[in-house]
């Protein structure tokens, strides 16, 4: 299931669609959310970058900003995670960042 969801999240975020992003990774990481795993907290830095990118394209780039900080406290269970999906999230990580950079370009934050 979680192989569907991150395609989903992807797919997504690539049509700036980060509502639906956040909304494909939640249904994983919400029944989860209170276990001290770190695999689900990144999944939840991800749900933070969809939420962080859907709040600059409103206009809100404070709010955006500390949800991207929230997304940065995540990112680095990357490397402390072993997980079948660990390429995935390679990936994943990759287009976020890559986002960003248009994003940070784009409404100069």
């Amino acid at each position: 299931m979680i192989a569907k969801k991150i395609e989903e999240f992807i797919y997504y975020l690539k049509e700036e669609r980060y509502y639906d992003a956040h909304e494909a990774l939640e249904e994983v990481w919400f029944p989860r959310r209170f276990e001290k795993n770190k695999e689900i907290q990144l999944l939840k830095g991800f749900i933070n970058a969809s939420v962080s990118f859907e709040l600059l394209k409103r206009g809100r780039e404070e709010q955006s900003k500390k949800v991207w900080a929230n997304y940065l406290k995540y990112r680095v269970h990357l490397f402390d995670i072993n997980s079948v999906h660990q390429n995935s999230y390679y990936q994943l990580s990759r287009l976020i960042e890559h986002k960003k950079q248009k994003c940070s370009k784009r409404h100069k934050t």
